[in-house]
């Protein structure tokens, strides 16, 4: 069955070209040009991935993007002409699984549409071992669902996946070309700086875990074991 996105951008011309490749691989595409109706839209009727713009009349993307993590784990791309490190860490923080910097390719854009289903896709697939554990953390892989201990940890699509594959090569360090490849799915040169920021948002998600993502310097990330807070 196709996959419903919504995408809210106030730039006409885009709106159109962003649908038009879309459309043009198989997916439905239902636009708008303010954050505020995608918003409403999506309370009523949810769908399978959200591609927002930053500046937008009423509502900002960022804001419209937090608000819906805070009802459901869609995946969220968040497309800006802000290409600040700031900008694209608050971006992650709020809750997006991918920012990507206008002006940019659409054909990049549908890759990465394309990567995150089939990543969340394979996530779906059966596993003889669906309960992975590592220090105080518990992920259920049948279930999608992650446990500090008997605390429900609330975490994203790409988030999942990420600790899932930390998970699995716990025993060793794991580069950020490696993470992009096998987590993102991602099988063209992309911003390792997607990895960072994402990884930045789990480090805070966790921070009261004895499992701690530690930095690997010029390479990637290994997990580690601490002392809980």
């Amino acid at each position: 069955m196709a996959k419903m996105i919504y995408l809210a951008d106030d730039e006409k011309n885009i709106r159109e070209l962003i649908s038009g490749f879309l459309t043009n691989e198989g997916f439905y595409v239902k636009a708008f040009d303010n954050g505020d109706d995608l918003y409403h839209e999506f309370l009523i009727s949810p769908c399978d991935m959200v591609i927002l713009d930053i500046m937008m009349e009423g509502t900002d993307g960022l804001t419209i993007c937090s608000k819906i993590r805070q009802q459901h784990n869609v995946p969220i791309i968040i497309v800006s002409a802000r290409d600040s490190e700031l900008d694209r860490i608050t971006g992650i923080t709020l809750g997006g699984d991918d920012y990507l910097v206008k002006p940019f390719s659409p054909i990049e854009l549908v890759a990465r549409v394309k990567a995150i289903f089939r990543r969340m896709q394979l996530d779906r697939e059966p596993s003889l071992d669906t309960i992975l554990k590592y220090g105080d953390i518990t992920l259920n892989l049948a279930t999608r669902e992650s446990k500090r201990n008997e605390d429900k940890l609330e975490l994203t699509p790409t988030e999942f996946a990420l600790m899932t594959y930390f998970f699995e090569n716990s025993n060793r360090a794991i580069s950020r070309d490696e993470l992009l490849k096998n987590v993102w799915k991602f099988d063209f040169d992309a911003d390792t700086r997607a990895t960072d920021d994402v990884i930045k948002r789990l480090r805070k998600k966790i921070a009261q875990s004895t499992v701690k993502i530690e930095s690997v310097w010029g390479f990637g990330f290994k997990l580690g074991i601490g002392e809980s807070k």
